[in-house]
């Protein structure tokens, strides 16, 4: 019996070790499950779904903390959104009294060794010590047959340990600091529909977020005034900038305006400067995600999912790694040749196979798995747009490794006009090199001057001045928060989208560019006067290198497990005693926040108060209304679209009659906008025309 961590996954495995190419499918209990004769062997593929065991309480009970003492036990049992997994159980361990020898083939990361070692060890009878291990990185043909022949004796036992070790302590911190906190809420509130939560990472990196909402806050803008002047050369018009991006007051900004306008400048100097990029590093995870969000907007958690179904297709590498490695036994040649027979690559591959393969690596390594890299086989099927867009993404990024440096050459010019200093910036690409292969991902834009020579003068025409404000930090997005938890070496490659989801799920924060809510304010302000460990980034930080640690072995699972277990007691205990203060806290705040996720933007009839989504105590449907209406001061009323339709609340208004907007989408087509009047004068102009 192979064990499998998805249907996909067993799917592939048991066509590839099939001696003649079958794929043959029984069910048991109504799970898929998948033959294979291999050299008069018989080999039976079972696939799970993810994780059918779970870390719980050891003892059964309600709803209340503190917990201390946990066991491995079935998915099903522990919470309702498992029961499915039942079934998966029961086939597997009737499959398994059948079985004479055992093979994990879950993928090689914490998280794969830990699903297969709980399989073995719980539903099939405690094979665990038995079992031997296939090590693959692409479910490719080739590559799953050689991984079957050369398996591991034993499974990774101190990848075991260690992800033990995190799932453990992840659960305690999170089960007894999200109780703690949604009890004494709930408490106050009066109420049992509430879920708050929080944890050794999820704080932190909440943490982050409301220091940078605090400095946006408590930032105050400061006036400047700024140069902006346009020059004319060549039939060509370019911007000039200023010797000083920011002058201090508006007299001096005037007084340059008045000197420069309309007046001849002069070219003083003429500075060329050459310049080699060199050839992007292969894609790690996390550098795949945060260029995805770059280039297209999918959050860190869209793309690992696509990545993923691109993997269980056979069509690139495993993509949960932190390596910037491409080993040469991948054989870069083979993949180029096979990836040429999809016309839209042909050029550019048969480019690269006339030269020396010789890939640009990165520092990041991963002892499991190699960068992210396409296998060469064409898809099964038709794309959709987001599935096409990422393995477009990963395959020209594979070929860009290969590329030569691009040269760029850099032209500064200075130009001086009665005394005042401008700079011309130009750039053109002398060869493209490596920019040839990541295009339309990373082309540059080139400022090309037609001929100039020093002393020429160039006519400034167009000068002017502008009064501007010093902009407070930016606001952190998906892409720059995971870059941050990756820096901080918080979380995991694996779990840190994860994390990101969970903070938009629970309320804490909102929209793209990342707002904290008042409730994520107050969440990490009691944490921080009551529970100073757990938004550490040094104690979380502290706790992922000594799970490394127990991964090599330099540590013991049982140490780092009562340490952390004392820390947590301590903790919880000043928890206890001022759980009324946070009640009240928090629960003011789950009030605000809640009817601020909710509102619409102004009401446009009375003016006073707001338009926030409602339900109708009838029929179920969702409409706009005014919060003035509880006083009695205001009926206004807007039907809002019904689902299937999913609406967005923008906060802000119609361009047109001032009204507030929506948008909308439906079954995950793109949004438009929705004007919430129904006489707008810009649906009456739609109509007609």
């Amino acid at each position: 019996m192979i064990i499998s961590e998805k249907r996909e996954a067993a799917e592939r495995i048991a066509k590839a070790l099939d001696d003649r190419g079958r794929l043959v499918k029984f069910e048991k209990f109504g799970v898929p499950f998948f033959e294979a004769e291999h050299s008069n062997k018989r080999l039976l593929v079972m696939p799970a779904v993810g994780h059918l065991y779970t870390i719980a309480p050891e003892r059964k009970g309600g709803f209340d903390y503190p917990i201390f003492n946990v066991k491995w036990t079935a998915a099903f049992r522990f919470t309702e959104k498992a029961r499915f997994t039942e079934k998966w159980i029961a086939a597997i361990s009737k499959i398994a009294e059948g079985a004479s020898d055992f093979i994990s083939g879950t993928d090689y990361d914490i998280e794969g060794e830990v699903i297969g070692y709980t399989i073995l060890k719980y539903a099939c009878g405690g094979k665990e010590k038995t079992a031997r291990r296939m090590i693959f990185s692409t479910l490719t043909t080739e590559e799953l047959r050689k991984s079957y022949m050369e398996a591991m004796q034993n499974i990774n036992f101190k990848l075991v340990e260690a992800g033990e070790t995190r799932h453990i302590v992840d659960f305690l911190w999170g089960i007894n600091l999200s109780r703690a906190l949604t009890l004494a809420t709930m408490k106050q509130l009066n109420t049992s529909r509430l879920s708050l939560s929080a944890g050794r990472v999820q704080a932190p990196t909440l943490k982050f977020l409301v220091d940078r909402e605090k400095e946006i806050q408590n930032f105050v803008p400061l006036p400047y005034w700024a140069i902006l002047a346009k020059v004319k050369i060549g039939g060509q018009w370019y911007n000039v900038e200023y010797e000083k991006p920011q002058l201090n007051n508006e007299v001096d900004a005037r007084d340059i305006v008045q000197k420069c306008s309309q007046q001849k400048g002069t070219i003083d100097k003429i500075t060329l400067r050459v310049s080699q990029q060199s050839s992007p590093e292969p894609f790690d995870l996390g550098t795949l995600q945060k260029e995805s969000y770059r280039l297209f907007g999918y959050t860190p958690s869209q793309t690992l999912r696509v990545a993923e179904r691109l993997y269980l297709g056979a069509l690139i590498s495993y993509p949960r790694t932190s390596s910037q490695k491409l080993p040469p036994t991948i054989n870069y040649r083979e993949i180029f040749a096979a990836l040429g027979r999809i016309n839209k690559y042909a050029a550019l591959t048969n480019k690269l196979l006339a030269n020396r393969l010789a890939p640009n690596e990165g520092r990041g390594q991963d002892l499991a798995h190699p960068a992210i890299y396409p296998t060469g086989n064409r898809p099964e099927q038709r794309f959709d747009l987001v599935n096409e867009r990422i393995f477009d993404l990963i395959v020209k990024r594979f070929m860009a490794t290969f590329g030569t440096p691009a040269t760029i050459e850099h032209t500064q010019v200075m130009i001086t006009v009665n005394g005042e200093l401008f700079y011309l910036d130009g750039r053109r690409i002398l060869q493209e090199g490596w920019l040839e292969f990541y295009k339309p991902y990373a082309w540059r834009e080139e400022v090309i001057f037609p001929p100039i020579s020093v002393g020429q003068n160039i006519f400034f025409n167009d000068v002017s001045y502008e009064n501007r404000y010093t902009s407070p930090p930016p606001r952190y997005n998906p892409s720059s928060l995971l870059k941050l938890m990756e820096d901080q070496n918080i979380g995991t490659k694996a779990t840190r989208a994860g994390i990101i989801d969970t903070l938009y799920a629970r309320g804490y924060v909102m929209d793209e560019k990342i707002v904290v809510t008042e409730l994520g304010i107050k969440v990490v302000e009691n944490l921080e006067k009551y529970c100073q460990a757990v938004i550490s980034v040094e104690f979380t930080r502290a706790l992922e290198e000594r799970m490394e640690n127990i991964e090599q072995g330099k540590e013991r699972e049982q140490t780092v497990l009562e340490e952390s277990i004392d820390t947590l007691k301590e903790i919880l205990s000043q928890f206890k005693r001022n759980e009324e203060q946070i009640g009240l806290d928090l629960s003011n705040a789950v009030r605000n926040t809640t009817l601020a996720k909710l509102i619409i933007g102004q009401c446009p009839v009375c003016k006073t108060g707001k338009l926030v989504v409602l339900f109708s105590k009838k029929t179920g449907k969702r409409f706009a209304g005014c919060t003035n209406f509880t006083q009695g001061s205001c009926k206004a009323a807007f039907p809002l679209p019904q689902p299937p339709y999913k609406i967005k609340l923008t906060r802000t208004i119609c361009r047109t009659c001032s009204w507030p907007v929506i948008t909308v989408s439906a079954r995950g087509r793109r949004y438009w906008n929705l004007c919430l009047n129904k006489n707008c004068p810009k649906k009456k102009k739609e109509r007609t025309s």
